[in-house]
This record gives C-alpha cells, structure tokens and sequence, in this order.
C-alpha cells in the first residue's frame, strides 16, 4: 500500500531575530535588505493566523563583549517577532540551530513537510542551520526578502558589501540546500 503524503503544515523557523542586531556598526555597518523585519513579521502573522507550527532561535553567546548575551537587552527578540502561546524557542550557542538544542526532535515530531526560514544573518547563521537542514533532508524554503546581512571585511581588507554578501549567500544555497523564496510567493500559496 502507498504512503499517505505527508499534509502537516510547514513550520516556520525565525532565526536570531534579536535586539542586537539593530546596532548595524558593531556588526560590520550597511545592514542590507531594511524590510527584513517587516517581511519576517508577515509570515508569522500569516503562521499564527493559520494556526501552523512555529519555531524561533536566538543565540545567546558565550563571548562576554557579545550584544547577544542572554541577560543584555541585545540578547531578547525584537517586539514585532515575540513568541507568545506555544510556539517554540530553542537556545542556541553555535551558528546552527540544530546544534545544541532540540530543534531536529520538534521538526520530527511535527512531520513537518516543509521548514520555512527566516533570520539573521544571512551568511551566519541562516546559512549554517539552512545547510544542516538540506543535509538532514529537510525540505528547505529560505525566504531571501526575510533575511539580511552586514558588511565584512576579508581577510585582505576587502570590503564586501551586505548587498553582495547576501546574494552570493542565497546563489550558493539555492538548489543545494533548499529553494529560495520570497514573502509575496509564500503568502500566496
């Protein structure tokens, strides 16, 4: 007997969504893609209002100059992004959100069909939990309007823009480790 498809909805995960970020100098300057926020915001609201399955990872460092320290204001989630009710929060100390916490056992016991994400940064940690998760054969939509990044600087003292950046980001993760989507595609489906 063929296996039922799988009709569980897709959960979205919201990464590192916190005040820390908003300090665009300490973390390399020219923040790309202002309305990250806003399209992040869209899709939980579109989440909550269809009730479907909803993750958020923070990163709280262990570096003690970090913005990002649990018990510093940089470490809390933006407002407009707030979990409330259920949803899930895992704490993360590494780039990925699988490592360290409980994320892969919530995606499986929620058959999720499909892993929808969003965060900060796009380079950082978006990139590293997105790979983990292709690798862990996870059907990945990255939504790219839903994600940003800063400036960094080479190793040669380059400088490369948060525009180029995100986008070579994207480039190498598209039809690797996941399509890339955007808001506007997702709430019309």
């Amino acid at each position: 007997m063929p296996a039922m498809p799988n009709t569980n909805p897709p959960v979205l995960l919201l990464i590192d969504w916190q005040n820390g970020f908003k300090d665009w100098d300490y973390w390399g300057g020219n923040r790309n893609n202002p309305n990250a926020e806003q399209q992040a915001a869209a899709l939980l609201n579109h989440w909550r209002t269809k009730g479907w399955p909803i993750a958020h990872a923070l990163h709280h460092s262990l570096n003690p100059d970090s913005l990002l320290r649990q018990e510093k204001p940089g470490g809390e989630i933006i407002a407009e992004l707030t979990p409330f009710g259920d949803e899930a929060v895992f704490v993360k100390r590494q780039n990925s959100a699988f490592v360290g916490s409980d994320l892969d056992g919530f995606l499986r016991r929620a058959q999720a069909p499909q892993l929808v994400i969003s965060g900060l940064t796009t380079n950082h940690c978006v990139s590293t939990t997105v790979r983990m998760a292709g690798n862990m054969d996870y059907d990945v939509r990255l939504v790219g309007d839903a994600c940003a990044t800063f400036d960094r600087v080479g190793p040669d003292g380059t400088v490369y823009t948060a525009d180029m950046i995100h986008a070579m980001s994207l480039s190498d993760l598209h039809n690797e480790f996941c399509q890339v989507v955007t808001t506007k595609e997702l709430l019309a489906s």
